[in-house]
C-alpha cells in the first residue's frame, strides 16, 4: 500500500490485513431486519405506491418518487445487487485490474457495460456521476461514523450537491449475517424477488455451508487459522473483532489466532503488522490470505521466511475475502473452502 493511501487512519485502516479488509495501512444475526430497514422495504409495494424509502444503517431514510433506478454504488454492493436482479448504472472502487479484467470485487457483472467513476481509493468522477441523474448512491461503511466507503471526505459536499439520496450498508463490528440480511432487504425494495428459487437456493446453501463449519470446527477444535494480509514490506495479522467475516466464522468456533489489543492498537484495532523476519511470530495450521487486487497474493510472495510457515509449507493457505460481496451466492464458497481447509487440515503448528 502506498504512504498516500497509508494516511488514512480512520477509513483505509480497514483495509489492513485482514481487519475488515485487509492490506497495510492504518486506515450474530441482526434482530427483526422488518423494523430496521424501515420506509417501504419492499420494492413490490414501493412500485405500486409509486414512492420509494429505505431507512439505512446510518438511521437515516433514503427517499424517492419513485423505485430507483439510475443507482450507482461501491463495485462490491453493485456486485451483491447484480446478483439479486437489480442492476446499477455506475459503479466506483476496484472494478478492473491492470490488464483491464474483471476485478474480484465486481463478483458476476459485465464491466464493460458500467460506468466506473473511479477504479482506485480516492478517486470519484463527479461530472461522470452527475451525468448518469443518479437517483440512489449506495455504499457500504466500515466504521461507526456513516463515511460512506471509497466516497472521497473531500468530494462529499460536491456528490451530496448532485441531489441523489444515499444508503449506507454497516460492515462494521458485526457478524456476516447482518449485512447479508440487509442487502437482501434493500435489494426487495428495489424489486428484486427475493422469494425466487435462486434466492432461496443460495440461503440455503449459505446455511447448509454454515453448518457444515461448525461440524469441522467441532471435529478438529486445535485446527489454528490465521487472516493474514500481504503487502512488499509488511504482513498483517488480522484481529477477528470489526471483521464481519471473522466474526461470524469465530462464532461458527472457529480457532483464530488473535493478536493482542496493544499490537493491534497501530491499525486502528484491525491488525498487528510484523516486518517479513517476524511473520513466523504466530503459529497456524491454516492461513487465510487476502484475496483482493490490493493485496501480494500468496504465489508472488517470494519472502523466505514466508515459505518456512508450517501452513505454507503443508499447503495450507487459503483465499479470505476481507470486503465480501454481500449476496448469500457469493458468500457461499467463502464458508465451504473454511470448512474444507478445516476438514482436511494436519495439525502443523
Amino acid at each position: 500500500m502506498s504512504n498516500a493511501r497509508a494516511t488514512h487512519l480512520t477509513r483505509r485502516g480497514i483495509l489492513a490485513a485482514g481487519g475488515a479488509l485487509g492490506l497495510g495501512a492504518v486506515l450474530a444475526a441482526c434482530g427483526d431486519e422488518d423494523a430496521k430497514s424501515g420506509g417501504s422495504g419492499d420494492g413490490t409495494a414501493a412500485a405500486q405506491s409509486g414512492s420509494w424509502s429505505f431507512e439505512d444503517d446510518r438511521g437515516r431514510t433514503a427517499k424517492a418518487d419513485k423505485v430507483p433506478s439510475n443507482i450507482v454504488a461501491f463495485v462490491g454492493v453493485a456486485a451483491a445487487l447484480y446478483d439479486y436482479g437489480v442492476e446499477v448504472k455506475g459503479v466506483f472502487g476496484p472494478t478492473t485490474t491492470k490488464d483491464g479484467k474483471a476485478d474480484v470485487q465486481a463478483g458476476d457483472m459485465d464491466v464493460s457495460k458500467l460506468t466506473v467513476l473511479g477504479n482506485e481509493w480516492g478517486q470519484f468522477n463527479i461530472e461522470k456521476y452527475a451525468a448518469l441523474a443518479p437517483d440512489l448512491l449506495v455504499s457500504t461503511m466500515f466504521d461507526d461514523t456513516g463515511t460512506l466507503w471509497y466516497v472521497p471526505e473531500e468530494s462529499k459536499k460536491k456528490i451530496e450537491a448532485v441531489g441523489a439520496p444515499s444508503v449506507g450498508v454497516s460492515v462494521y463490528d458485526r457478524q456476516l449475517t447482518e449485512p447479508l440480511q440487509r442487502m437482501l432487504k434493500l435489494a426487495e425494495s428495489l424489486g428484486a424477488d427475493v422469494t425466487s428459487s435462486k434466492v432461496t437456493d443460495a440461503k440455503k446453501r449459505f446455511e447448509d455451508a454454515s453448518a457444515r463449519l461448525r461440524a469441522a470446527v467441532k471435529a478438529k477444535p486445535d485446527i489454528k487459522v490465521m487472516a493474514g494480509s500481504a503487502s512488499q514490506d509488511l504482513f498483517y495479522v488480522s484481529g477477528t473483532n470489526l471483521s464481519v467475516d471473522l466474526e461470524y466464522f469465530k462464532a461458527l468456533g472457529v480457532n483464530f489466532i488473535e493478536p493482542p489489543e496493544k499490537a493491534k492498537a497501530q491499525g486502528g484495532g484491525w491488525y498487528e503488522s510484523l516486518s517479513w523476519e517476524n511473520v513466523d511470530k504466530y503459529d497456524a495450521d491454516i492461513i487465510m490470505m487476502d484475496d483482493r487486487s490490493s493485496a501480494i497474493q500468496p504465489a508472488d510472495i517470494t519472502e523466505g521466511t514466508w515459505k518456512k510457515l508450517p501452513a505454507v509449507k503443508a499447503g495450507q493457505v487459503i483465499p479470505r475475502s476481507p470486503e465480501p460481496i454481500l449476496s448469500y451466492d457469493k458468500c457461499v464458497p467463502m464458508v465451504e473452502n473454511l470448512a474444507k481447509a478445516i476438514e482436511d487440515a494436519e495439525k502443523v503448528s
